[in-house]
């Protein structure tokens, strides 16, 4: 299979922007596939670690920068309106047309700020994958949980469009098993790692710790002030040093958390995970078995004192298991396999316009 992956145009597909989740999803995405033996092409700014045929540059470092202005790339703007993006989404149209062919998929991460690129081929078959934003508008959409999904469709106002969709799917995020080593023996630190907003719960983290008198580490971008020591914003060996010898990571989101990665991150390492109690964490955190869901302050106190009673060989074990690429990428290729039928065989077929049609021969059979 053939595959058309967009990148953002305010970040490059290199390690250095692993705190960029976006980025992260497209550089391990096109590693998976590419290893796989599928044909990957990818459309980004200028610089690349990702496995793939080719890497298009649509975007020079200058104009990435720039774009920027000055904040940090987890701030970079969605809005396809401004110069940048209308630059960035007119040259990779340009460059997909020059090597698209009949049953090429196109892959989409930023949800309605890349819709024209889809609208640009009404006959190729566009997939938002790794979804984890409220902006959808594909007709072919992999989301990261049930949580997620099930969330979307109820935020469609008319009732009809909250029907299921027969070519919906829902697979998890994904993580390179060697990034993040099992590591049995802890430090004396508990770790939160994320952007230090308040809808993060990181003071949370904060909290629990300052009541219990444990040392908490706190990494990520943002103003940081209160109890715990900061040790700012960490690359992905940092990062994974720092998951790996925690007692036990924090991720109190407040919101319904589409997946959130920094969890499985850490259970890969042999960390239990104390999470909140809805969303993703529900189907990523098995509760007294890979670490702790909390809905009360209390709940996460006695979390924090649990955590050292549970397996960190079987934790590790489970998220590698279960979220490596090479299990990922299998339910991803199989995903595609069944968008080909499309094309011939499946309850619908492929119009020459690039919409499909019901197949009445499914209803004889």
């Amino acid at each position: 299979m053939r595959f058309h992956v967009v990148a953002l145009p305010h970040t490059n597909t290199t390690k250095e922007f692993v705190n960029c989740a976006y980025t992260e999803k497209v550089r391990r995405f096109c590693k998976m596939m590419h290893q796989l033996g599928h044909t990957v092409y990818l459309y980004g700014a200028e610089f690349n670690e990702a496995e793939c045929r080719q890497h298009i540059v649509c975007i020079s470092e200058e104009d990435r920068v720039k774009s920027l202005e000055g904040k940090h790339f987890t701030q970079g703007s969605f809005d396809n309106n401004l110069p940048h993006w209308q630059n960035f989404l007119a040259k990779v149209k340009e460059e997909i047309g020059k090597k698209i062919k009949k049953k090429d998929f196109i892959c989409l991460i930023a949800g309605s700020a890349q819709k024209p690129i889809a609208d640009a081929f009404p006959q190729h078959i566009s997939v938002e994958f790794g979804v984890g934003y409220s902006g959808v508008f594909a007709k072919y959409k992999v989301f990261e949980s049930y949580a997620w999904m099930h969330s979307i469709y109820s935020q469609f106002k008319n009732a009809a469009d909250a029907d299921g969709f027969y070519f919906d799917e829902v697979i998890p995020g994904y993580l390179e098993p060697e990034m993040f080593p099992f590591q049995p023996v802890k430090d004396d630190y508990y770790l939160y790692v994320g952007r230090l907003i308040d809808r993060k719960g990181w003071k949370v983290a904060q909290e629990v710790c300052e009541k219990l008198g444990k040392r908490l580490l706190v990494a990520g971008p943002g103003e940081f002030s209160g109890y715990g020591e900061y040790v700012g914003t960490v690359g992905p060996e940092q990062r994974a040093e720092l998951m790996g010898k925690a007692q036990a990571l924090f991720a109190p989101t407040q919101y319904v958390e589409p997946f959130g990665n920094v969890v499985i991150e850490a259970q890969a390492c042999g960390t239990p995970t104390i999470t909140t109690d809805w969303g993703a964490f529900v189907e990523t955190n098995i509760n007294a078995v890979t670490g702790f869901r909390c809905r009360t302050f209390q709940e996460f106190c006695d979390a924090t004192e649990w955590v050292k009673h549970l397996d960190y060989k079987f934790i590790s074990a489970h998220a590698q298991g279960t979220y490596g690429l090479q299990t990922i990428g299998l339910r991803y290729e199989s995903y595609f396999k069944k968008l080909l039928t499309l094309w011939d065989k499946g309850w619908y077929e492929m119009e020459n316009d690039g919409n499909s049609k019901r197949d009445d021969r499914r209803s004889k059979d």
